[in-house]
């Protein structure tokens, strides 16, 4: 299969829609940019048109919501609009507590761009139901769907503008880098990491917001052309479809365990004041609704853990303990700590998993499976290559190491095709990869010769005459 290659000429073919759409906002610009007036993007052979800002809204800036009575207008508005619905949400998880969304934006044509703001109500069921059976068009959704899900709102049908990029081989996926290579027009991200719990919000933020969705349809429009010159819409459909059966994931367990710089915790004590210091931080940034980052970071923790001092000037004397709320609440870590340090039952360095050892030290422990990693992997990548995506879109690279450390009992290509299935790759992943995979197991390439000999040193350092 060629890919094909996406050729934008002039704002008018770059998007006959968008160029239309917008033309309120953008026709000043237009005029001053010239027809002719073209520049090279990366990753595109031909010329694209000079970049048009988008700086407002087609309709203005609207209202924010914040009322019941404007949310059952804003629900009766979406549910008489038409076409799908662009949806966006804006976090402050930097400055306060959880991933909670504290605007929600969304434009459907025939109902225009709303604002709302979902702190005075439980909940946005009444949205949700508007938009039943409509299709939503998100960026980058696995951001935006969990602080949805929250307020009630999960969507029948998807369209992932970021992840259609990437299945369409754009060079760079980031919403503005997309709506300037296939609409030809700047979008702003200045307030994007803005503490979005400010109230009342800033107008330019408002703005800034409206424009999230303002071209999202006639992005979704762009990426379904090129999707279905590459023959790449299915595989595009299923991968919406997969998130959407996914829903949303449970808890993490130990949530504790991904605090930045714990690898460096080699002592199952010292383990234990990270996870009292963690979860009492947890604990009085959610009473405070602050980041807990903001209270002390990461690396605080860590340097508190390894040091164990035994008082509050040991403690503030501590190299790399700091934070907003390192000294004054200097006393409630340190019994964190005390507190660790009587611990009877300690928690274990490393949690039991199921999922292979890092890849470097396969040609030590097995080294077949390292063969069988290593010819598949260059497999791959060339297939992605052909297909113009990334080859952890093809298949997701944990499959490929889950596989190769426990193969089927019988190598097949059906024997593959099963393996992948049972661990979640989609239909289309299945069909490009597995004939791929089994073939590489079936005829595995030697090893280079210096990780030959390493595995066969390891082997006989443990073989049944090694001497212990």
């Amino acid at each position: 299969m060629t890919p094909h290659n996406p050729e934008i000429t002039t704002a008018g073919t770059a998007s006959n829609t968008a160029s239309s759409t917008v033309a309120s906002t953008a026709s000043s610009t237009a005029e001053a940019a010239g027809a002719a007036a073209h520049i090279t993007v990366e990753g595109f052979d031909s010329l694209v048109p000079e970049v048009i800002d988008l700086d407002a809204p087609r309709d203005g800036v609207p209202l924010v919501i914040e009322t019941r009575a404007g949310l059952e207008r804003c629900a009766a508005a979406l549910a008489a609009g038409h076409g799908p619905a662009g949806v966006d949400a804006e976090r402050a998880s930097g400055f306060r507590y959880g991933q909670r969304a504290f605007l929600v934006q969304i434009r459907r044509e025939g109902a225009g761009t709303w604002l709302i703001d979902p702190e005075p109500f439980g909940d946005l069921g009444i949205i949700n139901e508007a938009l039943r059976g409509v299709e939503w068009i998100l960026h980058a959704a696995s951001q935006d769907l969990p602080c949805l899900s929250e307020l009630g709102m999960w969507p029948d049908k998807l369209f992932d503008t970021e992840l259609a990029a990437r299945l369409a081989g754009l060079p760079r996926v980031g919403l503005a880098a997309v709506i300037e290579q296939l609409l030809g027009f700047g979008l702003a991200k200045e307030h994007s990491a803005a503490d979005w719990s400010t109230r009342p919000l800033p107008e330019p933020w408002l703005r800034y917001a409206a424009l999230d969705v303002e071209v999202l349809t006639e992005l979704r429009e762009e990426l379904i052309e090129l999707l279905t010159a590459d023959g790449k819409l299915e595989y595009a459909e299923q991968e919406f479809a997969a998130i959407l059966e996914a829903g949303q994931a449970p808890p993490r367990v130990d949530p504790w365990r991904k605090t930045s710089g714990l690898h460096q915790i080699r002592d199952r004590r010292q383990l234990a004041a990270v996870r009292e210091l963690w979860l009492e931080r947890d604990s009085l940034a959610q009473k405070r609704d602050v980041a807990p980052g903001r209270l002390i970071p990461d690396s605080s923790l860590v340097a508190a853990a390894k040091a164990m001092p035994s008082t509050v000037p040991q403690l503030l004397g501590t190299k790399g303990f700091h934070g907003r709320a390192a000294q004054r609440e200097a006393p409630r870590w340190l019994r964190c700590i005390s507190t660790a340090r009587s611990l009877e039952e300690l928690p274990p360095l490393h949690l039991p998993t199921n999922a292979p050892p890092p890849p470097r030290v396969w040609a030590d422990r097995d080294p077949e499976a390292a063969a069988r990693l290593a010819t598949a992997r260059p497999k791959l990548q060339a297939r992605a290559e052909e297909l113009n995506l990334p080859v952890e879109n093809l298949l997701t690279p944990d499959y490929l190491r889950r596989v190769a450390w426990r193969p089927p009992v019988e190598i097949s290509e059906e024997g593959i095709a099963e393996e992948l299935q049972n661990l979640g790759a989609r239909q289309w992943q299945i069909q490009l990869t597995a004939p791929l995979i089994a073939e590489a197991f079936l005829n595995p390439q030697p090893l280079p010769p210096k990780e030959a000999k390493a595995a066969a040193a390891s082997a006989a350092e443990t073989g049944p005459d090694a001497v212990s």
